[in-house]
């Protein structure tokens, strides 16, 4: 480093004023008409129509060139899997939606079947998910509450719940906010709104599910305890709920407590169990499934329900529901918390969806996201489902498995239809305890994201703050109401960052890209995408080809490898005399040498912000590309010091004070690396 500084530049070149830049760089102030534009968009040929319909129906680009030979069994044996988690979680969160629990083994089969045509992401697992039934049954515990059904019982001379009727209108609620959530979703793709879900940055999103997790724990303590408290709905309806149950417990009925108990501790001893086995069996146990099968036979066997008054799931009618109309006359009731179950299932699914495209090299169009998810929302609300999204833990379930493609989430949903058709009635008798404490164990992923605040505090006190506000705002004002409140206090937080970025200039060899402005959870996507599209580097692409020429190479060294075992060839060959040296491949000459990150305009950089400086440096310098950053404030290096951008590979040593500096770098390393090149040719002759 002291060598490199003590270096002497001299520079010269002409002085520019802005009008020779503007008459070097050709610029003109002529633009294209609207008439034009709209011709253009409108302008129809055989190759654009087909990229539309490919576009808009990805099963018909890639199962045509589906292959049975690598993704079969694997896809095979995650949805066997998959389906047999949909049976009992699907039940279970229907409970959280407030209508029969048959009700989510048909929205784990109707949008399943949809995405497995219009998705592009070919490992998340849609289907019922805690947050968007609790979501729901909070609209239906508002719309169609217990108190509107009260009927007069002359056997107890008390009123009781006329139940058949209340649960008719319950499912017609839920159908309805459904319908208008997919079409919500379908309107915002077909206007390319999906960026939308970038103003949901990952401390809200955590926060978020964090707090709606309390509120699914808390409306299932009722079936833990055998009580029957009252629902409220509205701002600060959880602490009311909470104040009510406490007022209940003496009331508690002991069957149901020690069904719940037991069956918690068998389901956290099972999983426990998983987790040690999980690398020694291909496949883990259904455990879900396991429990519901035991606590049926139990209850069945012994008659919990007349003996000590546990609650059961009751009547599961066998077969499909005929298509139904949603209740337009409810739609005006239900549009807020439509399009905040739009927002918020978009969000899950697209969110993880993305995790998975760069973890296996491919793209997921996020607009296309927006469109397959609403189909699912809008087709399933004809069918009495309720709204879908992605789940966390059936996803990591098809991914591990082996699941590779759609086809296991299309055969997850075909062990869904044989469960409805045949196997359904037999679990009448399960009581709903076991549902709840399925919930409660399988939440405890999200009652983990309570790590964060600590770690938040460490890297971004102002996401920490998100977090938390969130999290605050989601228990007191409700799923709905508390993540309009979030968004709009995060957007507070913008007030002073503002996005987009401006393109790049070039250097020979070098690209120096500029952003305008600060880098945060709201624009380091578009960041990357900016820096992807000015380069002309498809980065995810290039991985993708050089991770499959990597294993191609790997294998074809092995096999090598193998045949030198077998003729006990030496590992290292002479011909003549002449020793064989193995030298690095020159770079692909199309690519750039290096890219200069000009990061003055930056103020302050989030943890997401981080995150992507720290993905760009790592993906660029994969295919051999250097990424140095230049101009960055002393508040930035210290976000990229307390965020975890600087590691034993990466020091300080790529920051330059100026991009001229960072561009001389560029420079000398090259000529050094070339002066290297020399030397060795000219050792190699000497010898």
């Amino acid at each position: 480093m002291a060598e490199r500084r003590q270096v002497g530049y001299s520079v010269h070149r002409e002085i520019l004023d802005e009008g020779a830049v503007d008459e070097m760089a050709q610029k003109s102030d002529s633009k294209t008409s609207l008439c034009e534009k709209v011709k253009t968009s409108m302008s129809c040929s055989g190759p654009r129509l087909k990229n539309c319909l490919l576009g808009s129906v990805p099963v018909m680009s890639w199962l045509p060139r589906y292959s049975i030979r690598e993704n079969a069994l694997g896809d095979l044996i995650s949805g066997i899997s998959v389906g047999i988690m949909q049976l009992p979680q699907g039940m279970a969160y229907a409970l959280l939606a407030s209508v029969p629990p048959v009700f989510g083994l048909y929205s784990s089969f109707y949008p399943v079947l949809i995405y497995f045509i219009f998705g592009t992401s070919k490992h998340i697992s849609v289907g019922t998910y805690a947050v968007m039934s609790v979501m729901i049954g909070g609209v239906i515990e508002r719309l169609a509450p217990d108190s509107n059904y009260m009927i007069w019982d002359n056997l107890t001379n008390s009123s009781i719940v006329n139940i058949s009727l209340r649960d008719a209108e319950r499912v017609r609620v839920a159908a309805a906010v459904t319908f208008m959530s997919g079409l919500f979703q379908i309107l915002l793709g077909l206007v390319q709104f999906g960026f939308v879900v970038t103003y949901l940055s990952e401390p809200l999103v955590r926060g978020y599910t964090t707090g709606a997790a309390i509120h699914v724990i808390v409306s299932q303590l009722k079936y833990t305890f055998g009580i029957s408290p009252e629902r409220y709905s509205g701002p600060f309806s959880l602490l009311y709920t909470v104040f009510e149950i406490c007022y209940l417990i003496p009331e508690t009925n002991i069957g149901t407590l020690v069904v719940s108990i037991v069956a918690i501790l068998g389901l956290i001893f099972a999983k426990e169990l998983n987790t040690y086995l999980s690398k020694k069996i291909p496949v883990p146990i259904p455990v879900e499934l396991v429990s519901i099968v035991i606590a049926t036979v139990i209850s069945w066997q012994v008659n919990l329900q007349e003996k000590y008054g546990v609650d059961v799931v009751g009547v599961i009618p066998s077969g499909l529901q005929p298509p139904v109309l949603p209740a337009a006359s409810l739609f005006g009731q239900v549009i807020g918390d439509a399009f905040a179950l739009s927002v918020v299932g978009y969000g899950i699914a697209i969110s993880l969806g993305r995790i998975f495209a760069l973890k296996y090299g491919y793209k997921v169009d996020s607009n296309q996201e927006l469109i397959a998810l609403g189909l699912s929302n809008t087709i399933g609300g004809f069918f009495q489902c309720f709204a879908i999204s992605c789940s966390m833990s059936r996803t990591m379930v098809q991914e591990s498995t082996g699941g590779k493609t759609q086809v296991a989430g299309a055969l997850s949903a075909i062990v869904i239809l044989f469960i409805t058709l045949w196997i359904g009635t037999l679990f009448e008798d399960l009581p709903k305890a076991v549902l709840a404490a399925i919930i409660f164990v399988n939440l405890h992923g999200m009652m983990k994201q309570f790590m964060d605040i600590p770690a938040l505090w460490r890297s971004n006190k102002v996401d920490m703050l998100i977090w938390v506000v969130t999290f605050i705002l989601t228990l007191l004002f409700n799923p709905d109401l508390g993540l309009a409140a979030a968004i709009g206090f995060s957007m507070l937080t913008v007030i002073f960052r503002t996005q987009l970025s401006k393109p790049v200039e070039q250097v020979p060899g070098i690209l120096i890209f500029r952003s305008s402005a600060t880098i945060y959870f709201a624009n380091a996507e578009m960041y990357q995408e900016a820096l992807g599209e000015k380069s002309g580097i498809d980065i995810t692409k290039i991985l993708s080809a050089k991770r499959k020429l990597d294993a191609k190479r790997k294998r074809h060294e092995k096999k090598n490898a193998k045949k030198a075992a077998k003729k006990n060839t030496p590992e290292r060959e002479e011909q003549n005399g002449i020793a064989i040296i193995e030298m690095d491949a020159e770079p692909d000459p199309s690519l750039p040498r290096a890219i200069v990150l000009d990061l003055s305009p930056v103020n302050f950089l989030d943890t997401v912000g981080v995150k992507a400086l720290r993905s760009i440096q790592r993906d660029y310098g994969e295919i051999g590309i250097q990424v140095v950053l230049a101009g960055c404030q002393t508040g930035v290096v210290d976000n990229l010091q307390t965020g975890g951008f600087f590691n034993d590979k990466v020091t300080k040593s790529c920051l330059f004070y100026t991009v001229h500096d960072a561009v001389l770098h560029c420079q000398s390393t090259r000529t050094h690396r070339q002066n290297e090149v020399m030397y060795k040719c000219a050792s190699l002759l000497l010898m």
